[in-house]
C-alpha cells in the first residue's frame, strides 16, 4: 500500500488589522496580529507519475481544481525553482474544511500547506528565504501560513515577526456564508493612513495581557464590510455578549467574526449558543496554536 504524506492548512485569524499607508502601486501596508486555530483544511499526497489535483469536502463546490488552483500553482511554482528536489509527482487530494472567501487564510494557507508538503519530500535543504520570497509571489496571506503560529505582519504581509510567547486561549469563528470579496472591501475603505499598532507586551503569556492590548486596536476592514454585510455586525454584538468572550471581531477582510475566550468550555457554549440562534450559519470552535505547539 502507498504511503501518503498529509499536511494541514489551519484558518488564519486577524486578531486586530491597522491599514496604515496606501502605496503607489495601490496595495496597502497593513499591520496586524495574526494567529491561527486548530480547524484546518487537509492536503492529502500519493506518489504518482505526474501531478494532478482533486478537491473535496463540505466547502468543495464550485473550486476548480486546475492550474489556476492555488495549490497547484503552488507546487508547479516550487518544482520550477527547484527542478530536481522532488523527483516524484504527486496526486493531491484538498479536503475543504473551511467556508472560503471568508477571511481566515482560505487558500493561501492551502498553498502554504502544499509548500510544506513538498519542502518535507525535498532531497535536499531548502532555504527559508528563497521559500518565503515564492509563497509571498503567489499570495500576500501565504508567507504568514506558512509559520501557522502567533506573529506580527507587516507590510502587505511579508514582513513577519513571529512571537516567542502567547498565552494559550480558545477561539469561536461563526461565518454567515455570504462570500466577501476583498477588493470589495478596500474600495469601500475611508482612511488608509491609520496610526499602527501598539507594541506588544514582552513576554504576552497572561490572557489579560492580550485582552488589554486588543482594546486599543481595531480591524480597519470591519466597517466597510458590515456596510456590504450587514449581518457581520449584527454576528458582532451576538459573540459579544456571549459569557467569557474577551473581543468578538471580524477577522481579515471578512466575512468570519471570532470570539476569544480562556477555556473551552467557555467556547464550545458560546457556539452553541451561536448555531442555536442561527442554524445557516458555519460555527466552530477550537484552540489557538501556540508557538511550538
Amino acid at each position: 500500500m502507498v504511503e501518503s504524506i498529509v499536511r494541514i492548512a489551519p484558518a488564519k485569524v486577524n486578531l486586530a488589522l491597522h491599514v496604515t499607508r496606501r502605496r503607489e502601486d495601490g496595495l496597502h501596508d497593513l499591520e496586524s496580529l495574526v494567529v491561527f486555530a486548530a480547524l484546518a483544511d487537509e492536503i492529502e499526497a500519493v506518489p504518482a507519475e505526474v501531478d494532478s489535483l482533486t478537491i473535496v469536502g463540505p466547502f468543495a463546490e464550485g473550486l476548480g481544481a486546475g492550474r489556476a488552483n492555488l495549490v497547484a500553482r503552488a507546487v508547479a511554482a516550487f518544482r520550477a525553482r527547484w527542478p530536481d528536489a522532488v523527483p516524484t509527482g504527486f496526486a493531491l487530494r484538498l479536503t475543504k474544511n473551511l467556508p472560503i472567501a471568508a477571511g481566515i487564510g482560505g487558500g493561501s494557507a492551502d498553498a502554504a500547506a502544499a509548500l510544506r508538503l513538498m519542502v518535507s519530500q525535498s532531497r535536499h535543504a531548502i532555504p527559508v528565504s528563497e521559500l518565503s520570497d515564492m509563497a509571498a509571489r503567489l499570495g500576500a496571506d501565504v508567507p504568514a501560513c506558512l509559520v501557522s503560529a502567533p506573529l506580527l505582519a507587516r507590510g502587505v504581509g511579508e514582513l513577519l515577526e513571529p512571537l516567542a510567547d502567547f498565552p494559550a486561549l480558545h477561539i469561536v469563528l461563526v461565518n454567515p456564508m455570504v462570500p466577501l470579496v476583498t477588493a470589495d472591501v478596500f474600495r469601500r475603505l475611508r482612511a488608509h493612513d491609520n496610526y499602527p499598532l501598539p507594541a506588544l507586551p514582552a513576554p504576552l503569556i497572561r490572557p489579560v495581557q492580550l485582552g488589554i492590548w486588543l482594546a486599543e486596536t481595531r480591524n480597519d476592514l470591519q466597517p466597510p464590510a458590515v456596510k456590504l454585510v450587514p449581518v457581520i455586525g449584527k454576528i458582532v454584538d451576538d459573540l459579544a455578549q456571549t459569557q467569557g468572550c474577551m473581543l468578538a471581531r471580524m477577522s481579515g477582510s471578512g466575512a468570519t467574526v471570532f470570539g476569544l475566550f480562556g477555556s473551552s468550555g467557555q467556547a464550545h457554549q458560546a457556539a452553541q449558543m451561536m448555531r442555536a440562534q442561527n442554524p445557516e450559519h458555519w460555527v466552530a470552535a477550537a484552540p489557538l496554536l501556540v508557538p511550538g505547539g
